[in-house]
């Protein structure tokens, strides 16, 4: 069955273009009469029905996951690599990626960012490919700009590894990732659990290519794209020996010496520890982790090592990655790096419940007899650092059983908790085991982070080769408040480790009165997350730290009544908070307000009017803006249901009040 555009209908896998991403239909009228609670009514029935409209019927949600050109134009240079590429695949890559190009010749990495070198000259490299020529007037633009930023040579590592796949850069003159570091004990520096889940199952694979340095022919030459064609690659200047920076410069040259004299033997066996060790990690649906970089990584590195495209292995993640394509009605074909319907399904039960939908309603019985389903209950990667922990919990996506991520595990235990299931025992069993594993996952300073305890080394960062995002997972103050607030809700706010999360979370807060959001643009998202945390935990909507964040919430607010930020302010802090009001940034304040017991002040009802305003006529929202974060500033995602069920779930609490107050304390 072919699903819409977010997963309304059928099976995980290709889907076509669907109406759920209106882009014409007129914003609803504004509340007439000035009634804020009937207008805040109205618009949550509307939601709801929309909602309840695109469940699949296997009980989950799914919206599209919006990231940036690179994954389309990776995915036409694997394929080019691998010489699957056809003429089709090409024309609808093609077609998305020039859509995406702005006036200026370049490729942002979200809506309304500044052009990106890297993804500019992926994009360029992928329309060559499909046929464009460098002297289109819309290649040229693009070719003037990338020189006018320093070419090729001034581009991040990932994008420099591409082009030496096919020649258009010197292996040489990359930085060395030796395969051998999978041989590295957990006690010793820069193993490969010091790096984050997904930087992990990418570097692995990474190592082999590093290794074998393949180089495919290339069909033309990117001549066009240097600053000096005759000198493509200038050296870059050492930092001072005595800097971090200077230490692993350093270290990266003795790495390429090792290169020419490494033992065979070992080199060989290493490749095929690391071989055996991402087959291990291949998950049910031929994915890796889950994420497409790590399985476009992987299905080279095996490719290499001499695993034939039929090969069980390789066919099951060529298919896995058939999955991440999105078709739109106009041809072009868009890929995703993820899909989220774990964290969907979680987010549209909770909203569902909270704007008032009976606990035993057949949608929200299915989300919840789905959502047991996907309960991961074998050790992953995770149990390396906590290897007594049992497991339990729930990943992001639909077939990722090596890492469970407790983000997702807290908010489907506060999903579970808001429906009448028919087998309390099933959804008892599946809790007390998530919540175990969760409260063992804390990490040493009291907080938690995404996939990892204590996964906060100093080192992954410094290396040459990691210039492309965060590469560690360190503990984060929106998965800690997730986390803390699950907590409170299972009657475990007066638990030590809940204590500590707690006192974490205050040390956190910003003298601004905000908290900073790592999963989610930016501060009002961290604000958002912590706020309703730390009130169902029991601290009085009196305390300092929520009388602040109502004050810093306050003062960010637009003049529109919705509040909004933009990416920016991972970068600069002066920017925080600001930003074009957005529907799910609105409705993460209004969260945070409500819970601190704003709900008959006027920045409520200005954000709640805002929502009812901005509302299309069918119940949802449109929002272009990327309000999601993979890395702060370097990866950025429009998560396309977010814009329908943070809205729902603070109409919902602002019609209803707030949600249960769970098991007691």
């Amino acid at each position: 069955m072919t699903a819409t555009t977010d997963g309304s209908t059928g099976a995980p896998g290709p889907r076509a273009a669907a109406a759920s991403e209106p882009t014409d239909t007129p914003p609803a009228a504004p509340p007439p009469g000035g009634d804020i609670s009937s207008a805040a009514a109205r618009a949550a029935q509307r939601s709801v029905e929309y909602l309840l409209s695109r469940q699949d019927p296997q009980g989950w949600w799914k919206g599209d996951l919006e990231t940036n050109v690179t994954m389309d134009a990776e995915d036409l240079l694997l394929r080019q690599f691998l010489g699957t590429l056809d003429e089709k695949t090409s024309h609808a890559a093609a077609l998305f990626i020039r859509g995406e190009q702005r006036d200026d010749g370049t490729w942002a990495t979200f809506y309304g960012g500044p052009g990106e070198l890297s993804t500019t000259i992926e994009a360029y490299v992928a329309l060559r490919l499909a046929g464009d020529r460098p002297d289109d007037p819309h290649m040229s633009r693009a070719a003037d700009w990338i020189r006018a930023q320093g070419g090729i040579a001034a581009s991040r590592v990932f994008t420099r590894i591409w082009l030496a796949l096919f020649g258009w850069w010197k292996w040489e003159d990359l930085p060395e990732l030796p395969p051998e570091l999978i041989y590295l004990p957990l006690w010793f520096p820069l193993n490969i659990y010091d790096f984050g889940c997904w930087a992990r199952q990418t570097i692995v694979p990474l190592t082999i290519v590093s290794a074998k340095r393949p180089v495919r022919p290339a069909p033309f030459a990117l001549d066009e794209l240097h600053t000096d064609a005759r000198n493509p690659s200038p050296p870059r200047p050492l930092a001072p020996a005595r800097s971090w920076d200077g230490v692993f410069q350093r270290l990266d040259r003795m790495l390429h010496r090792y290169h020419q004299v490494a033992p065979r033997r070992l080199r060989r066996a290493a490749m095929n520890s690391a071989a055996r060790w991402i087959v291990e990690r291949q998950e049910n649906d031929g994915c890796w982790g889950g994420i497409q970089p790590p399985a476009v990584y992987s299905v080279i590195a095996l490719h290499l090592l001499g695993y034939d495209l039929q090969h069980p292995v390789m066919r099951a993640g060529l298919e896995s990655l058939d999955r991440f394509t999105v078709w739109r009605d106009d041809g072009a074909r868009m890929i995703e790096a993820c899909q989220s319907p774990v964290w969907d399904t979680c987010l549209a039960t909770i909203a569902l419940a909270d704007a008032g939908l009976p606990a035993d309603h057949p949608a929200l019985v299915r989300a919840a007899d789905w959502m047991l389903g996907e309960e991961i209950v074998k050790r992953g990667d995770w149990a390396v650092r906590k290897p007594g922990l049992p497991p339990g919990g729930w990943a992001f996506e639909f077939h990722n059983d090596n890492y469970p991520d407790i983000d997702d595990t807290a908010e489907v235990i506060l999903a579970l908790r808001r429906v009448d299931h028919p087998d309390p025992a099933a959804v008892e069993g599946a809790i007390a085991r998530a919540g175990n594993w969760t409260l063992g996952m804390q990490s040493k300073n009291g907080a938690w982070g995404a996939f990892d305890a204590d996964n906060t080394s100093a080192f992954p960062n410094r290396l040459p080769f990691c210039d492309f995002g965060e590469v560690i997972d360190p503990p984060s103050a929106d998965v800690t408040a997730h986390v803390v607030e699950m907590l409170a809700h299972e009657g475990r706010a007066h638990h030590p480790r809940t204590r500590r999360g707690i006192e974490w979370l205050l040390a956190e807060q910003e003298p601004s009165g905000a908290w900073f959001g790592r999963w989610g643009v930016n501060y009002v998202y961290g604000t958002g997350s912590v706020v309703p945390a730390l009130t169902a935990a029991g601290l009085p909507t009196a305390h300092p730290a929520i009388r602040r964040a109502v004050r810093w919430l306050e003062s960010v607010q637009n003049d529109d009544g919705g509040w909004g930020e933009d990416l920016r302010s991972y970068r600069d802090p002066a920017t925080m908070g600001q930003g074009a009001s957005t529907a799910s940034q609105t409705a993460w304040a209004l969260l945070a307000l409500l819970a601190a017991g704003e709900r008959s002040g006027k920045a409520v009802e200005r954000g709640v009017a805002f929502l009812a305003e901005t509302q299309r006529e069918d119940g949802s929202w449109d929002e272009p803006h990327f309000t999601g974060t993979g890395f702060p500033w370097d990866f950025s995602i429009n998560y396309h249901l977010y814009r329908q069920v943070f809205p729902l779930t603070a109409l919902g609490r602002y019609v209803n009040g707030e949600p249960f107050s769970g098991k007691g304390s």
